[in-house]
């Protein structure tokens, strides 16, 4: 016999955009249900951002111990043991996973349905035996892996990132397609750990960042053994006797790679394909589903956001922040306008490469007037206390100041981007970071020396100095 449900609110997808609505409305009283099929929680905590960071900081201590010698320290014997660094990986999933839980959400007053839901009309979700008539829906499905049409591929086993953390054993030579984030992320910590890596591209590494700054990040990756090849073209995958072959076209000649494993990371594809969309009037194309600035699909009743909304950035925070627009509109009517200009991201590599606002080619090349301030890791004094001392921070602000993209690579990068994504969303002057009071030492210094940078020329100009001159007439 079908359930009929009547809330006010539908959320289809358990991940981090999901959640966080279901969470929020829940808290202000809402009749709420959250349909989910899989691991709540979502690509997030199950296989993303949380099994890969952990699996980089596990590589990331690894090769401190090597490098212990710069401290004048002593250490011997080297070496991972890949099961345990998977254990390590999965407890980490495992230590955060309660929060996302069924039992939480059933908790806070969410019905939980955890079946496949889909439109059965533009008013009507149905999951499993419960139809469910809600005054409005949110659809926050997420991304999966896209695989790309490389003839041979799909003829034996592939990595991508929803299987690569169950690997128990290190893999002997890791070959990965792809150079964005996932790419280069998971290359480094598998070398860190021991494994050879070579890296297929057919653009540019890490192609939505500065080139400059990527420069420093691609140069840390080859100096530890990483082969990155830019710029070719994988036509074929073959298997035989435990070894996987692929085939690149380069400067129109064909060669080859052989590995034990391939790791597939060449971007994500929303997941909307099983969800009735046709049914419910709402309009989508391969980039995902059509919203507008406000979030909603072309059915009044229904917000898309997160990895599934096309035209917008495929990151957890982001997803979060697009909750916190549907909470305001669809709970209070309150005016929204999704922005992308201050949402920032970050890979975590070694160095860490982190952005926010334009970078300098994108202010360029919308013909703006722009200034670049800039310091270097190795004039910061908590950069050389830490070894830490490659990479800069680049500022890009208008004429007179104000602050539109800041570009940041080296150590900690992703948490010192953080200042400037605040300043760029409150359409601060870079004068304001000139006037802060920083502890010493810290790397936060870092961004107060890129402002102080922006007013050094000023210091030369005749009109200053004769000022200053006088100015000592009083005294």
């Amino acid at each position: 016999m079908t359930e009929t449900l009547k809330p006010d609110i539908c959320v289809l997808g358990g991940g981090p955009a999901g959640l966080s609505v279901a969470a929020a409305a829940a808290a202000f009283g809402v009749p709420t249900v959250l349909i989910e099929r899989g691991k709540m929680g979502g690509d997030c905590l199950n296989t993303g951002c949380v099994p890969s960071k952990s699996l980089l900081a596990a590589a990331k201590r690894a090769e401190l111990m090597r490098n212990a010698r710069l401290f004048g320290l002593n250490v011997q014997g080297i070496g991972a043991d890949f099961a345990k660094v998977h254990d390590h990986v999965h407890s980490v999933i495992a230590a955060l996973a309660p929060a996302d839980s069924p039992e939480r959400f059933t908790g806070l007053g969410v019905r939980v349905i955890r079946q496949h839901g889909q439109f059965k009309d533009r008013n009507t979700v149905t999951a499993g035996d419960v139809e469910i008539r809600a005054r409005r829906f949110v659809i926050a499905t997420g991304s999966a892996p896209a695989i790309p049409p490389i003839p041979g591929l799909d003829g034996g086993p592939f990595l991508t990132n929803e299987n690569v953390f169950d690997l128990k054993e290190r893999p002997e030579h890791l070959i990965v397609i792809g150079a964005g984030p996932v790419g280069l992320e998971l290359a480094q910590a598998f070398r860190r750990l021991g494994s050879s890596v070579t890296v297929l591209e057919a653009a540019q590494p890490l192609a939505n960042d500065d080139p400059e700054c990527v420069a420093v990040v691609l140069d840390r990756l080859e100096r530890e053994g990483i082969v990155i090849r830019s710029g070719v073209r994988v036509t074929g995958i073959a298997r035989a006797g435990g070894v996987v072959t692929a085939t690149i076209e380069t400067s129109g000649a064909e060669q080859t790679v052989t590995g034990s494993h391939l790791l597939v990371a060449v971007g994500r594809k929303p997941q909307i394909n099983e969800l009735g969309l046709e049914a419910a009037g709402i309009r989508h194309d391969h980039r995902g589903i059509i919203v507008n600035a406000r979030l909603k699909t072309s059915n009044r009743r229904v917000y898309a956001i997160g990895d599934c909304a096309a035209g917008y950035p495929a990151l957890t925070h982001a997803a979060n922040y697009h909750a916190g627009l549907v909470i305001r509109n669809a709970l209070f009517r309150l005016p929204v306008r999704a922005d992308n200009s201050a949402v920032p991201w970050a890979t975590y590599t070694d160095p860490e490469l982190a952005q926010t606002g334009l970078t300098e080619a994108q202010a360029r090349a919308r013909r703006m007037k722009i200034r670049v301030a800039r310091w270097p890791y190795h004039d910061n004094d908590r950069a050389q206390i830490e070894r830490e001392a490659h990479g800069h921070i680049k500022v890009i602000t208008t004429r007179n100041g104000k602050i539109v993209g800041a570009t940041i690579v080296g150590a900690q990068a992703g948490e010192l981007i953080a200042i400037w994504t605040f300043a760029i969303a409150q359409g601060l002057n870079i004068r304001a970071l000139t006037n802060i009071v920083l502890p010493y030492p810290t790397f936060s210094e870092l961004g107060k020396r890129a402002a102080i940078d922006f007013f050094t020329p000023s210091l030369t100009k005749p009109w200053v100095r004769r000022i200053i001159s006088w100015m000592r007439i009083f005294g």
